[in-house]
Formats: C-alpha cells, sequence, structure tokens
C-alpha cells in the first residue's frame, strides 16, 4: 500500500494548525468516551452485559489493545525505516524491487489469513498476533521511507556532499528530514491498520477489544458490541491524532 498525495497533503495541512487547534480531537474523544461510560452506567444492563462490560475488563481489553498497537507499530518502525535506508543506498538498490514484491506478497493476504496461518503453525497468543500485525503493515513504511528518500532533491546531496559532509551526515541531516512528512503519512496509515487488524487478535486468544466485539456479535448483544466498537474508533482517532502531532514537531521548520 502506498500512500497517496492527499495523504501527504492531509498530513501536511495537519502540521500548520495552530497549538490549540490541536486539543480539539482529544477534547472530542474525551467528550465521548465519557458519553459512552455515563450511558452504561445508566443502563438497565442485563448479567451477561454486566459481566462482559464492567469496569475491569473494559480496561484490560483496553490496555491489551493499546499493547498489541504499540508493540507491532514500534516494529515497524524499527524494521521498515531502517530497510527502507538500506535499500535505497547505491550498493543495495538492486534488492529494492525483491524486497517489495515480498511485501506486496504479504499485504495480499488478509489479516485475518495471517492470523489463521500463524495459529495453525506455530501457536496462538499475544506474540503470534504482533508478529501477524508487523506483517499487515510495514509494507506502508517501507515504501514510503523509499518513495521521501529517493524524492529527495539530487542537487541538495551533492551539496551537502560539497560541502564536506559525510554520506552518513547528509542522510541524516539532509535526505531523512526532508523525507519525514512522506515517511510519517505511512506510519500513519500503519497506526490505523494496526488498531483496526488488532480487533481480530481476538481469535487467536490475544485478548483486545476485539474480544468484546466478538461478545456481542456471539450473544447478540448490541451494547456489547458498540462498546467495542466505540472504543476501537477511539483509539484509531486517538493514535491517528498522536502521529499528526509528532510530524508537526518532527518535520524541519519551512516543509
Amino acid at each position: 500500500m502506498t500512500v497517496t498525495a492527499a495523504e501527504v497533503r492531509s498530513t501536511d495541512r495537519w502540521a500548520r494548525r495552530s497549538p490549540w487547534s490541536m486539543l480539539t480531537t482529544p477534547a472530542v474523544l474525551l467528550a465521548v468516551t465519557g458519553a459512552l461510560l455515563l450511558y452504561l452506567r445508566g443502563a438497565d444492563l442485563d448479567e451477561i452485559e454486566r459481566r462482559s462490560i464492567n469496569a475491569d475488563v473494559i480496561t484490560q481489553r483496553f490496555v491489551e489493545h493499546v499493547e498489541l498497537v504499540v508493540v507491532s507499530t514500534a516494529l515497524v518502525l524499527a524494521i521498515a525505516i531502517p530497510l527502507g535506508v538500506a535499500l535505497t543506498r547505491p550498493r543495495a538498490r538492486w534488492l529494492a524491487a525483491p524486497f517489495l514484491a515480498l511485501a506486496n506478497l504479504g499485504q495480499a493476504i488478509p489479516s485475518i489469513g495471517i492470523l489463521v496461518l500463524l495459529a495453525v503453525t506455530v501457536g496462538i497468543g499475544f506474540d503470534k498476533a504482533v508478529i501477524a500485525l508487523v506483517l499487515v503493515s510495514a509494507l506502508p513504511v517501507l515504501r514510503n521511507t523509499m518513495v521521501g528518500l529517493q524524492g529527495v532533491d539530487r542537487s541538495l546531496i551533492d551539496a551537502g556532499r560539497g560541502i564536506g559532509l559525510s554520506r552518513g551526515a547528509v542522510l541524516f541531516r539532509v535526505e531523512l528530514p526532508l523525507a519525514v512528512p512522506v515517511i510519517l503519512a505511512s506510519v500513519r496509515v500503519a497506526v490505523i491498520l494496526n488498531v483496526g487488524s488488532a480487533t481480530l487478535a481476538a481469535f487467536t486468544n490475544a485478548g483486545g477489544l476485539g474480544d468484546l466485539i466478538n461478545t456481542g456479535i456471539a450473544l447478540n448483544r448490541n451494547t456489547v458490541l458498540l462498546t467495542g466498537s466505540i472504543l476501537t474508533a477511539v483509539l484509531a482517532l486517538a493514535a491517528d491524532w498522536l502521529v499528526g502531532v509528532a510530524d508537526h514537531y518532527l518535520r524541519p521548520r519551512g516543509i
């Protein structure tokens, strides 16, 4: 999955927002979460619903979901960005096409397919779900790291070399800063993919908000289903907001 120019422009507009306007999203998300909790407190729940969406269960499932997203996203960044940088270096460019073909193959497999395949071959649990999430979301970051670095004006690189900077210094002081908007646009996509795909981790005993959604569907309890779905949406929007904040402060001034 390649991040489109429209998504990069959306990130650019986000980065130009004032500090006060950045507080709008968390305020709305807090209001939605508070309204949900107030509704659950006053709703006439049956015994199954009370067992499924009490405070302890909701907190546990939410924390499990956050852990899945944070760990998988951290691994994606640790793997995809250095690999994307390496594949843009002159000596390794011939490896770029095979790596992208392999990544595209992994991206073509549905998330649930990867989870089931890992469950059948190596078992179930948190770590298997994390592997599946990494396989699902690594391609956008890998591809856009390469696209961002390849899009840096060659004259700027030559100018850096001309004033005596080493290749490493040019990479970290010229190329990567200029590629930040494109890379972070793909990180935004990867994070949202992980939040959504992590709901499927419930099928492999990894927990998360997917447990609430599955319980609501299996037991025909719409309140449980809506609770899991709303909290998943809130988490996805919160993650998107955090990436936008990172973009605002990490991109070089004037870009």
